[in-house]
């Protein structure tokens, strides 16, 4: 009986399978195939780090979003809480009501003051753009 033996068709025939010493061709084509083997391995590894990565991310942020909005119906408890608080004194309901919307609208109103001053000290990045003004020049030669 006759044995058939296959060949491996995955790795391709170098010149040392066949006997011969490798030439530079060769072994500069053996190389690039190898440098195109490891980067396409590396973007594939990049990219199942990056599927885990995005679903930890996703996850996260739902989970952010949920905290948000169980604090937001958390502060809507406490405003009704604070009004109920106020009625005790002898107030009418609906003046509780309206010095709680008064006392979110000044903080509304403090908080925006404070962001305003924050943005009116937003600067351009003066010394950068300076530098990069010189890049020209110096490429020139010109000091």
């Amino acid at each position: 009986m006759a044995t058939v033996q296959a060949k491996p068709t995955s790795v391709p025939a170098t010149p040392t399978d066949r006997g011969a010493e490798p030439t530079i061709g060769g072994l500069v084509i053996d190389a690039s195939r190898d440098i195109s083997t490891l980067i396409s391995k590396e973007i594939q590894l990049a990219k199942s780090e990056l599927k885990v990565s995005v679903k930890h991310g996703g996850v996260g942020i739902g989970l952010f979003a949920g905290a948000a909005f169980i604090g937001l119906l958390a502060v809507i408890m406490l405003s009704i809480a604070i009004a109920y608080f106020l009625s005790m004194t002898g107030l009418h309901l609906a003046w509780c009501f309206l010095i709680v919307f008064g006392l979110y609208l000044l903080l509304a109103g403090l908080l925006a003051l404070i962001g305003l001053r924050q943005v009116k000290q937003v600067k351009a990045p003066e010394r950068a753009m300076a530098q990069g003004k010189q890049i020209p020049d110096a490429l020139r030669g010109r000091a």
